[in-house]
């Protein structure tokens, strides 16, 4: 099995929000996909697609909004059953190598304080916590923890790239 990543298109939007809500207790309305493809010129927005054999399964998206030399992941998602296999950390690295190529030089990110997974890998890509939000997520008043990394050389990431391939 190998993880494929691409530009996110319309067509995937359905497979999209329903990893989306799958992965998150507030799942982004559609309208909010189609803007950010569609007219913020300052989105990326990628996905990640299993192969195995001939059969591709959209397993991964992610959407990220760039200023200036800096980004900021609006939201990440892996499919939930496809979680703590690894492919977390292809789909990050692969973000950031594509963040370099654009001279990004910064990513930041919120992310639940109960979400230890999704923390434990951030620290892996030497993300820091840089503050919190009390109270910022509104189906339960959660906390975000607020986190950046500087960006690394390309070579960082190739270690968690493992068999995660572009195209």
């Amino acid at each position: 099995m190998k993880l494929l990543f691409r530009q996110m298109e319309l067509e995937d939007l359905a497979i999209v929000k329903s990893i989306d809500k799958l992965a998150f207790p507030n799942p982004w309305p559609e309208n909010a996909f189609i803007y950010e493809l569609e007219n913020n010129s300052n989105a990326r927005l990628w996905v990640g697609e299993l192969k195995d054999g001939d059969k591709l399964e959209l397993i991964a998206f992610a959407v990220i909004w760039i200023i200036l030399d800096e980004a900021h992941i609006g939201t990440i998602a892996i499919l939930p059953r496809y979680q703590q296999r690894g492919f977390g950390q292809q789909f990050l690295a692969f973000i950031c190598k594509q963040l370099i190529a654009e001279k990004i030089i910064k990513i930041f990110l919120e992310v639940r304080a109960s979400n230890v997974n999704a923390l434990n890998l951030y620290h892996k890509f030497g993300f820091t916590i840089d503050g919190e939000r009390k109270h910022y997520y509104s189906d339960n008043g959660e906390t975000a923890i607020l986190m950046s990394a500087s960006l690394e050389e390309k070579n960082f990431y190739e270690k968690f790239l493992l068999n995660g391939i572009h195209r």
